[in-house]
This record gives structure tokens, sequence and C-alpha cells, in this order.
């Protein structure tokens, strides 16, 4: 019988290159139980077959879990030509096989062209959206004829690494919600001969463009080790998440002012979300700066 895992008061942000198979959950409890972590969370789901960055944030970290939520990402995707399934990527039932016409690489560009920007997308039927207070790949599973909802999405740039006769490699960059299935799914679509995600990757996710990742094997031979300094050298510290955001610097008296939650005023502070430091340098929260300079507390952490 294994011995009961002793979880702990742990703070920071955990870069993981999660594995595919698995589901950005379960990853984020294997991490979990390997760090010990009383309190954890992910920043955004990665779809089974997908690898690559899935930011995992534990203790006081997950309470900006929600802001990378809803960061700009970058993938990797391997397209296959010719077939459509049901969950518009390999781990699906084909649905449908058509012959890949010939396809020029200006052909191609023109085909996503329609794809950048500001559009309109729908979701894949297998996916974690809600519908009725349940996800949608639940109902997908059970037969139910579903229809899948439309959402507006950003898409800042798509750059074809590589085109085969029945297989392309593309780069996306894009915004919170995209899913690069869909993507997928309606440029096979467009090119008349249906297409589906074979591999897909997620390189980065805003604030983290150029990660150290880590892998869960590697922590498990950290682990294994009980070398648990290894393993902590691995997390970043909460303020890593939050370089986007311009930083108020208080005295010891407004820190603990701010604190209590109380409000203060300066009119040289910048406009907008804050990240608030106390005077040591250390993050006390978020605030929100009006027009008059007035700071008020949006969320506390606890040191």
């Amino acid at each position: 019988m294994k011995p009961r895992i002793q979880f702990r008061r742990l703070d920071g942000i955990l870069l993981l290159d999660k594995p595919t198979g698995m589901s950005s959950n379960a990853a984020l409890q294997s991490a979990r139980r390997l760090f010990r972590a009383e309190k954890g969370g992910h920043t955004g789901s990665l779809d089974p077959l997908a690898t690559g960055l899935l930011p995992l944030c534990f203790g006081e970290a997950t309470k900006i879990a929600g802001l990378l939520l809803g960061s700009a990402k970058a993938y990797d995707a391997d397209i296959v030509l010719g077939q459509s399934t049901d969950t518009d990527d390999a781990e699906g039932q084909v649905l449908l096989q058509r012959p890949v016409p010939s396809i020029s690489a200006d052909a191609l560009q023109a085909a996503l062209a329609p794809f950048l920007g500001h559009i309109r997308q729908r979701a894949p039927v297998y996916s974690a959206l809600k519908q009725g207070g349940e996800p949608l790949y639940l109902k997908a599973r059970r037969g139910e004829v579903i229809d899948a909802p439309e959402r507006d999405v950003h898409v800042q740039s798509i750059t074809v690494l590589e085109q085969q006769a029945d297989r392309l490699r593309l780069r996306v960059t894009c915004g919170s919600g995209t899913y690069i299935r869909s993507i997928a799914r309606d440029l096979g679509e467009t090119l008349g001969c249906g297409a589906h995600i074979g591999a897909l990757r997620r390189l980065w996710v805003e604030p983290f463009l150029d990660p150290v990742m880590v892998t869960l094997d590697q922590l498990r031979t950290l682990a294994d080790a009980g070398d648990e300094a290894g393993m902590e050298a691995h997390l970043l510290p909460l303020a890593a998440g939050l370089v986007a955001y311009p930083p108020v610097h208080l005295d010891e008296q407004q820190a603990a002012r701010f604190c209590m939650g109380q409000r203060l005023r300066d009119t040289s502070w910048p406009t907008g979300l804050v990240v608030v430091h106390d005077a040591a340098g250390g993050v006390c929260g978020l605030g929100q700066v009006d027009e008059t300079g007035l700071l008020a507390s949006q969320r506390r952490f606890n040191p």
C-alpha cells in the first residue's frame, strides 16, 4: 500500500511540456502529486493528442490562472489532408475520405487567407465547451446530435512550414479560445478534400514566449530521488505571470493599507490593471487604477 501523500503549501508556476495522450487535468494532477502541492490549476486545456506548453499554477499562483487563460498562444500543427474525422483530429473515427487535389503554394495561401484576423469559428463537436452545463464531448460520446456553437476568435498569423501532397505543417499564432482543429477541418473543406489534425504542439503562451519546459518524466526522476529542491528549481514565481501589466510600487504603510482592502490615490500611477508591489519588491496583488489615480484592490496575494 502506497503511503499517503503529505500535501503542502507551495506557490509558483510550472511550465510543463504535456505529453501526448494525456488530458490537461490528468497532467495537472500528476504534477501536483509529484510536488505535493495542496492547490493547483492549469491555464487552459490542451487536447489529449497535443503536446507542449501547459502552464500550471500552484498555491497563490492559481489566482492569476484566469489572466493567463486569455493570453495569446502559438502552435505547430501537422494537418492530414483527404480525411475528415468526428473529432477533427487523428484520435477520431474517419467519417469521409476524399482524393486530395493538386494544391499550389499560391492556392494554399489563398485558402488560408479567410482564417486570418477576427473570424467566426465553429467549435469541434468533441470539445470541452459546455452546453446546458455539460461538456459537448460527453453529449457526442452518447451519440446525441449537437449543434456546436460558433464564436469570435482572433488568428494573428498562419505560416506554412511544410507542404506535401497530402500533408501540411502550419505554425499558428492566435488568441484565446481558438481551436486549431477547427482551422484544420474548415481548411480541408475549403480545399475540397477534408482534413484533420495529425499532431499538435503548443510552443508558447504569453507571457512565456521562450519557455524552458519540463516533462513529467523529468519531475518523476527528481521525485524518486527525493530531490525536492531540484523540482522547485523548475518553478517560476507568481510575478513571472504578470510581466505584461505595469507595476505600482508602494511603501510599507501604503502596502499595509492595500492589503487591508483600502483604496489609495496617486495621479502618477498608470491607469488600468496594475501589479502592486510592496517596499521589498514582493507582489501584494492586482489593482485597478482609474483616471483620477485611485487604486482599488482586485486580487490580493498571501505571502
